[in-house]
């Protein structure tokens, strides 16, 4: 018998191989090897599911408070050449106004 993958959606054994495919018949999910070690990187997306690279301009889509500060960034303030990095606020930035940030990828938008 062939030892097939888990589906990486549902985790369920019971997968089948259609062509260069898996299937899955339980969630209905298909996917290639490639595909799986793809989804593997880390990838930045914003609000809207774009995803985001380093240098990329963005806009704020919520007001959040400054922490530290009594001021808040409003919604729809522009941050120009974003920087992607690891943790839980994962764009460095600098706002004018502002100065040096850190902002997570769900509070903005691409522009």
């Amino acid at each position: 018998m062939l030892d097939l993958p888990n589906c990486p959606k549902c985790n369920s054994e019971y997968t089948y191989e259609d062509g260069s495919l898996f299937v899955c018949p339980e969630c209905a999910h298909e996917w290639t090897l490639e595909t799986e070690d793809i989804e593997d990187t880390n990838v930045i997306k914003d609000a809207n599911g774009n995803v985001l690279n380093d240098g990329d301009n963005v806009t704020v889509i919520k007001d959040l408070k400054v922490k530290g500060s009594s001021s808040v960034l409003k919604i729809g303030t522009k941050v120009k050449s974003i920087r992607l990095v690891d943790g839980d606020h994962n764009i460095d930035c600098k706002i004018d106004g502002f100065g040096a940030m850190k902002l997570k990828s769900e509070f903005v938008k691409k522009i």
